[in-house]
């Protein structure tokens, strides 16, 4: 059977049943990896002030649980990148999946700060491998035609799993009020282990993938005439690939940064003001880290929800547009909105609207990322290039917390001071439009080989 798409006629008609079966499971090993990513930004402090038994202590000290998650998920993108085009994309796929399910389970046995680091760096080997995998399998998989679509659809759908951490986060909150949680449990814990089970069960559907026919004749080729797989020699030492993968690295470093070093902080700054706006009611330390619990929850949907109208744009304005296009747009809003939350959310009412604004931003730029960073690499790179250059930006965005926390002590250790540290950091934001004239564009352009 043909597998050349119609020339007209929307783009998901070109997929068969196996295409959207492929699609659909790499969706959602995204869906719940992103799921599981925000659970750890709502559990964090509230896990810290528990295991430290200290909240000035507990200030200082979440950051850091954040760049130990980021630098595990750093190395596990870079390891799992490389095999997936050594051994297959649905194979490592299915491993990476299993690994942040089982450690994110784990993570709810913490007993202090050293065993919820070793549970987080371990959770995010798992989780970075999948991003680079997944969006390879679909790339290699689909019709030409369908590519840019598909993997933007691939990340938007992710933000599906950010909102069901925030319904979940707040049922959970609501749960913890009422002392309605089972065994005792804390409301942190109880988002871990519940964060656990879908990805679990994704792995028993994921062992039913095939490997993409492109990469199968990819690999058979290769193996006559000596293509290396999943070599990091080869890409950071082919002029090429070489100069495609630093580039992208820098451009993804920028909005990585942007993210994990100052957007996915604002529970911070969202339970400050929950906290002075319900300091009238005398409620109890529990009944009030509860109220915190919920409602940091709600921004993480508000944020979630501006994210998928924010990326389903990005992605649209990249295939229409052109990636370079879309992506100096992306970075742009992504600095002027988290400018926005950091300098200006105050009172509780403004959590509504500037929040959804920060989501549609700062995440919009993902989407955009799926579509470009396969396409800058051929066969036997492309979860490798993928996963270098989304993935080993998060060493840099391991530092911005601590540089966070520095800034934050030296202007007084208090809120004010975390969000001035906050504005000056999004400044890296901007750097990656610098990078822009120095890449290809790729819109309308079949995948790269050897």
């Amino acid at each position: 059977m043909s597998t050349l798409p119609p020339a007209h006629g929307p783009w998901w008609r070109t997929l068969t049943r196996e295409h959207w079966f492929v699609f659909s499971i790499a969706s959602l090993a995204w869906l719940f990896d992103c799921m599981d990513q925000q659970f750890f930004n709502l559990a964090r402090d509230a896990a810290m002030e528990q295991l430290l038994g200290d909240k000035a202590k507990a200030r200082i000290y979440a950051p850091y649980t954040t760049s130990v998650f980021l630098l595990g998920w750093a190395a596990g993108g870079l390891f799992f990148g490389s095999l997936g085009d050594r051994f297959g994309r649905a194979r490592i796929l299915t491993l990476s999946v299993l690994i942040y399910s089982v450690c994110t389970g784990l993570s709810a046995l913490s007993t202090g700060f050293v065993d919820f680091c070793v549970y987080r760096f371990l959770t995010g080997l798992g989780v970075g491998g999948v991003f680079g995998l997944a969006v390879a399998l679909v790339a290699d998989t689909v019709p030409d035609r369908a590519r840019a679509p598909a993997l933007g659809l691939l990340q938007s759908l992710s933000s599906i799993g950010n909102i069901s951490a925030g319904l979940i986060g707040m049922a959970i909150g609501l749960l913890a009020a009422r002392e309605l949680l089972p065994a005792g449990l804390k409301s942190w814990q109880m988002m871990f282990i519940v964060g656990a089970a879908p990805a679990f069960l994704c792995v028993f559907i994921l062992g039913r993938l095939k490997e993409p026919q492109r990469w199968v004749d990819a690999k058979a080729a290769g193996a006559k005439t000596g293509v290396k797989f999943g070599s990091y020699s080869t890409l950071l030492t082919h002029p090429r690939w070489r100069r495609h993968a630093w580039l992208g690295l820098l451009l993804c470093s920028a909005g990585i940064i942007g993210l994990w070093g100052i957007g996915n902080f604002h529970p911070t700054i969202v339970r400050s003001i929950v906290e002075e706006h319900l300091a009238s009611k005398n409620l109890s330390p529990d009944a009030l880290n509860s109220e915190k619990a919920y409602w940091s929850s709600m921004a993480l949907l508000l944020q979630n929800v501006g994210a998928f109208f924010g990326m389903t744009a990005m992605a649209r304005v990249a295939q229409v547009k052109g990636r370079k296009f879309a992506f100096a747009l992306a970075l742009f809003l992504s600095f002027a909105s988290t400018v926005l939350v950091f300098s200006s959310l105050r009172s509780f009412s403004q959590i509504f609207w500037m929040i959804p604004l920060m989501g549609f931003g700062q995440l919009g730029v993902f989407a955009v990322y799926a579509i470009y960073l396969p396409e800058l690499f051929p066969t036997s790179l492309r979860s490798t290039g993928t996963s270098f250059c989304y993935n080993f930006g998060r060493v840099a965005a391991a530092t911005a917390p601590f540089t966070i926390g520095q800034i934050t002590r030296s202007l007084g250790g208090n809120l004010e001071g975390f969000r001035t540290a906050g504005l000056g950091v999004s400044l890296v934001l901007l750097l990656g439009i610098l990078v822009l004239p120095l890449l290809p564009e790729t819109k309308d352009k079949p995948l790269p080989e050897e």
